[in-house]
Parts: C-alpha cells; sequence; structure tokens
C-alpha cells in the first residue's frame, strides 16, 4: 500500500484548539468482515488487532471520571471484538450515550443473529455505513453480495423498531462518494435516500451523514496510484471554509486505538499522530483520567482540509447547511 502521511506535512491549515470534551471515540480493533476501497483504517478480515479486556476497563473508567457524555464504537467493525456486549452495556449503566458505528452486513454474519435485537435492548444508536442505495454502487466499493447483506441487515433494525418515529430508536446512514469527490449536498441526498430505500425496500431511517473521503490510508494509496492524490487535495484546500472550523469533530471528541492510546481524531490515529501532552511521545488514556484537555493545540496536517471543505464533514455528518 502506497503511504501518504509524509505528503500532509507541512501544512497551511490554521491552528486550532480543543473545546470541551464531549465524546469518547474508541476503536474496539481493525478486524472487519468487509475490505472497502473508501476505508482510512485499512481494516479488512486478515487484521487480528482487537481491544483486549484491560483496555476496555480502562475506557470505561475514563467515561466515568470525565463524565463523558457519548461513546462512539467504531472499528473495523466493532461489533467484532469479543467485549463489545459488555462495554455497551457498562457504558449504559453510566447513562451514556452509545453510537455503534455498523457495516450493516455484520447482521448477517454466523454468530451475529442476535446483534439487532442486543442493540435495540440497550438502545445504542446505530450509525449504519450504505455508501448508495443502488446495488451496482455498493457492490463496487464494499465488494459483492455487500448491497444484499446491508438491506438484509437495515431489515432486521427496522423489525426491532430503528428507524421507527417514536421508538427512540435512532438509525442513521452514512454516505461516502465513489471516488476523488466531495460529497453531494446532505439533505437532498438524504431525501433521495429514503426515497428509494422506501419505495425499493420498505425501509426508513431517520438521518443521512455525508462524509467527505480522506486521502489517507487505503483511499490515499488508491488515489497515489490512480495520480489523482495531488488534485484531490487541491479540491479539499480550494473548498476550504473557515466557518467550519468551530465544529470540526476533534474539538469536542477524543480518539482511542485499540491499545489504548490518545489521538485527536480517528484520522490522526490512522496517520500516527498522536495527542499532544505534555511532551509524551504517545500517551496513554490511563494517563489522562484526571486530565483537563480544554484549551490544547490539535495535531494538524492537509488532511485537515477534508473536515472543512465545502459542507463539512465529521463523524456527524456535514457541519453546514
Amino acid at each position: 500500500m502506497l503511504q501518504t502521511a509524509h505528503l500532509l506535512l507541512p501544512t497551511t491549515f490554521p491552528n486550532i484548539d480543543r473545546g470541551a470534551l464531549d465524546t469518547l471515540q474508541v476503536n474496539l480493533g481493525y478486524v472487519c468482515n468487509q475490505t472497502c476501497k473508501h476505508c482510512h483504517v485499512n481494516a479488512g478480515p486478515k487484521r487480528t488487532e482487537v481491544m483486549e479486556r484491560e483496555t476496555i476497563d480502562q475506557v470505561l473508567k475514563y467515561l466515568h471520571a470525565q463524565d463523558i457524555s457519548n461513546l462512539d464504537l467504531t472499528g473495523g467493525a466493532p461489533e467484532l471484538n469479543p467485549h463489545f456486549h459488555y462495554l455497551v452495556e457498562q457504558a449504559r449503566k453510566l447513562g451514556v450515550r452509545v453510537m455503534d458505528r455498523c457495516n450493516l452486513s455484520i447482521l448477517e454474519e454466523p454468530g451475529q443473529e442476535g446483534l439487532a435485537k442486543f442493540l435495540a435492548e440497550n438502545g445504542v444508536e446505530v450509525v449504519a455505513s450504505l455508501p448508495c442505495y443502488l446495488q451496482e454502487n455498493v457492490d463496487n466499493q464494499r465488494g459483492k453480495g455487500t448491497y444484499d447483506a446491508s438491506i438484509h441487515g437495515l431489515k432486521r433494525l427496522n423489525a426491532e423498531g430503528y428507524g421507527e418515529s417514536g421508538s427512540g430508536l435512532i438509525l442513521n446512514l452514512v454516505f461516502n462518494p465513489q471516488g476523488a469527490a466531495l460529497p453531494p449536498p446532505q439533505t437532498g441526498l438524504e431525501t433521495d435516500y429514503k426515497k428509494r430505500l422506501w419505495e425499493d425496500h420498505k425501509i426508513s431511517f431517520n438521518q443521512l451523514f455525508t462524509i467527505t473521503n480522506m486521502p489517507i490510508s487505503r483511499f490515499g494509496s488508491t488515489l497515489r496510484s490512480k495520480g489523482e492524490f495531488n488534485s484531490y487535495l487541491e479540491l479539499l484546500k480550494s473548498s476550504y471554509q473557515r466557518d467550519n472550523l468551530q465544529t470540526v469533530m476533534c474539538r469536542s471528541l477524543l480518539s482511542v486505538d485499540w491499545q489504548g492510546y490518545v489521538y485527536d481524531c480517528d484520522f490522526n490515529q490512522m496517520l500516527q499522530m498522536p495527542l499532544a501532552h505534555n511532551g509524551t511521545e504517545r500517551p496513554h488514556l490511563s494517563e489522562l483520567i484526571n486530565e483537563d484537555l480544554t484549551g490544547k493545540s490539535i495535531c494538524i496536517a492537509e488532511h485537515c482540509y477534508g473536515c472543512t471543505a465545502g459542507q463539512g464533514s465529521s463523524c456527524g455528518g456535514a457541519l453546514s447547511d
């Protein structure tokens, strides 16, 4: 795989500082049942990195000590971590809102038959990746058969009440562009998704999040192999919107890798750009239990333009209308 980290520094991106922390985003491991072209984590079935129980207990300790409102679980496929159920249940006992970044096809994997019911019983908010409502596009980006498995997964979630008005069970979908382009306007695309998924499959959901592909890891390598890396970076930079700086996710989020090391965001994690903290080369979550990070500088590089380009991009979708 062609590396891109060395192409992202130095940077002209403006300096930004942390605000109040409200979200802990935890990567439970890089093991996944899919191998997606746009994946910035380079996850897949052959990866072996998985967060251990000791580190998960440190996550729970941090949630309690810092009074964190939101736990955002990602991977790989976070559900493949053997301690996934334990973490969800314990976090919910703390009163923490839990989000599961689900690839949908995992719901169809052997051994995961009860996953949709478990998520519903624990009131977990599902953020499900579905890069298009068309079968050809999904299978091209995520692998043959993924679209059908995703549709079956969505129907499982709907059957549990997800996406149903008044149920309290939130089901949001995520769109990623097919290639070196910015996402289209989020509101209009959401309307299209809702219309097509309901007409074609009687599937309902709450919101659609559009997320910009980052020029790192697997997607960055693809850009380099096609000779599109520089032009894509220029697209991100030329589409920069200063107002988006106020709401970028790194100002209120902390990213934790499968070993418990801490970063400003998931993208920095993949680039091995750790949180800057008192000269520590790579701070661990266990060292930050009682630390207030408000006002601390955020580590930046050229990929940060991806979060501020156009409508902006975060784990919660577009930053502006």
